[in-house]
């Protein structure tokens, strides 16, 4: 009898990188991909066969057309006048040096971390009725949405054509003088073709934020200054026209991806020319002009972006003109002692817990989203990589409110029954924080040298020991920024959360909302003194991340 040796079967080694990969595309799967889809089929299967009688109330309405038609044109022009706002600044911040230069850029960029609500409150604050600034009063909803906007987004503008433009004071503009060439000659030739792609993309980056506008607009617009974003949010919370609001996120969806895309065709023409920072040439300003250029510019910079937050802060410090804590106190007491009146500090209280959970979800996947591209990008393809990253920012260019519908109408049976659960507002807060956490690690982990990691590997090192010694301590700042990141994007959302929250376990920017709808002095201070701790802990966070985010020009 003969003796047939078996087989052996042979082991099937996966990497824990590339298994870590499966954490981010699930969550993906089930708390973006499926809420999306779910519109879709809501907007256009209706008991089980394709509906399409909401079209009529679309493109046959009036009101509709007129909305999408401002929704296009109120993003366009805030992002020009931003444009024109933001084009001196950056000129004087890229090409000077002086006193207090750093101090002024944070300044600068505060506006774009602070939450939608509360930057539309401050603006009411300034400029409203009883507003703070010099008795300038902007009464008109269109005037204050668009300063608001420009407001918001000033420091976007600001920051990416800053860095560029200060990349190019450097060898090649140094050279186009030696050869005879005026500053004006310097300027049309090499700078403005080199600057062009920035431009373009951060106009792009503001239209997005401007086209998918959601908590400025429904605060200070009213009913008159609706947009698509809003429009959506009033047919599914108050007519409950379910395919109606499915079909306009639709829209939404479209439009924000076309736009996305044209961003990424912008930013990879601004990488074809990758200026070396440090030959930037910053010169110390001599001459009359140039100072007076630079005064004005932080004068500017104040009066747009800190005068608002003054004036907020101010509104929540007085009553009956005088100086006064009573809104603030007012935030820990129930007068009416009712069973059914929620606190405001409960509010913070929930904000802070569902901040803290939402925290811990982005972080984990994002840690392993930035470990799984990083994998690919080394063991397998870059084909992946190239797939991957974009699919994983996909919720910055998804409107929140859409989010937060499509996840109320699709996770409402079981197992996923989560419509209900107290768990649906951290996961939705960390599905939008999810891209900053990842954007902030990754190129951290980039950095690390792979001969490294692989010497460590050769030497008998177990990924797990790797990841501990090596990988964990080089990442850590960068952990620690996506990590406030995801907790201050978790503490002023408010476009999802709208949607999501239940009423005993409001946030602090719905609580915002619900003060600013009724009405009464005391319910306006509150509204004040909220907004203004929100702005503080929100600014807190931003100064952080900014300290921990040194030597990392790739991250948010």
């Amino acid at each position: 009898m003969d003796r047939r040796s078996t087989p052996v079967k042979k082991r099937i080694h996966i990497h824990p990188y590339a298994l870590a990969g499966l954490v981010p595309i699930c969550f993906f799967l089930v708390f973006y991909f499926y809420p999306l889809s779910g519109i879709f089929i809501k907007s256009f299967f209706q008991k089980g066969k394709i509906d399409l009688f909401f079209l009529d109330q679309v493109f046959a309405s009036p009101r509709m057309l007129k909305i999408i038609w401002f929704t296009f044109w109120q993003a366009g022009l805030s992002t020009l006048l931003t444009l024109i706002c933001a084009l001196p600044c950056a000129f004087v911040l890229s090409h000077y040096a002086f006193k207090g230069k750093k101090i002024i850029k944070i300044l600068a960029s505060i506006p774009f971390v602070l939450p939608a609500i509360v930057v539309a409150v401050a603006l009411q604050a300034c400029f409203g009725k009883n507003g703070f600034f010099f008795g300038l009063k902007l009464e008109h909803p269109l005037a204050l949405i668009l300063l608001a906007h420009v407001f918001y987004n000033f420091s976007v503008m600001l920051r990416i054509i800053t860095g560029f433009w200060s990349s190019l004071q450097g060898r090649i503009r140094e050279a186009a003088i030696v050869l005879g060439a005026n500053p004006w000659q310097v300027f049309l030739t090499i700078t403005l073709p080199l600057l062009k792609p920035a431009i373009f993309a951060a106009s792009t980056l503001v239209f997005i934020f401007c086209f998918s506008s959601f908590g400025i607009i429904l605060i200070l617009g009213g009913p008159g200054f609706s947009t698509i974003e809003a429009e959506i949010y009033r047919q599914a919370a108050h007519l409950f026209n379910l395919p109606l609001a499915s079909f306009l996120s639709l829209i939404q969806i479209g439009f924000t991806f076309a736009l996305m895309w044209i961003y990424t065709s912008f930013t990879k023409r601004a990488a074809r020319f990758s200026p070396d920072a440090e030959q930037a040439n910053l010169r110390k300003p001599v001459l009359l002009w140039e100072k007076m250029m630079i005064a004005s510019v932080i004068i500017f910079i104040i009066g747009l972006c800190v005068v608002p937050l003054l004036a907020l802060v101010m509104q929540s410090l007085t009553h009956n003109n005088q100086l006064s804590f009573i809104f603030y106190k007012a935030l820990f007491e129930n007068p009416s002692d009712s069973i059914f009146y929620i606190p405001p500090v409960h509010a913070i209280k929930y904000s802070f817990l569902f901040a803290g959970s939402a925290l811990v979800i982005a972080v984990i996947t994002g840690v392993c989203a930035a470990f799984f591209i990083r994998f690919c990008d080394r063991k397998i393809d870059n084909k992946l990589t190239s797939f991957f990253d974009p699919i994983f920012m996909l919720p910055l260019s998804t409107s929140a409110v859409t989010l937060g519908f499509g996840i109320i109408i699709t996770l409402d049976k079981p197992p996923l029954n989560l419509r209900t659960s107290i768990f649906l507002i951290p996961i939705v807060h960390a599905l939008v924080g999810f891209p900053f956490v990842l954007r902030s690690i990754l190129p951290a982990l980039r950095s690390i040298p792979e001969q490294l990691t692989d010497a460590a590997s050769m030497l008998g090192a177990s990924p797990l020991k790797i990841f501990k010694a090596i990988d964990l301590p080089l990442i850590s700042k960068a952990l620690v920024a996506g990590a406030i990141f995801a907790f201050t994007i978790s503490l002023g959302e408010f476009g999802a959360t709208i949607f999501t929250a239940r009423p005993e376990t409001p946030t602090i920017p719905v609580a915002i909302y619900r003060f600013l709808g009724q009405p009464g002095a005391m319910n306006y201070g509150q509204a004040m003194a909220i907004s203004t701790l929100l702005m503080i802990v929100t600014a807190i966070g931003f100064i952080l991340i900014e300290n921990f985010r040194i030597g990392n020009s790739e991250g948010f």
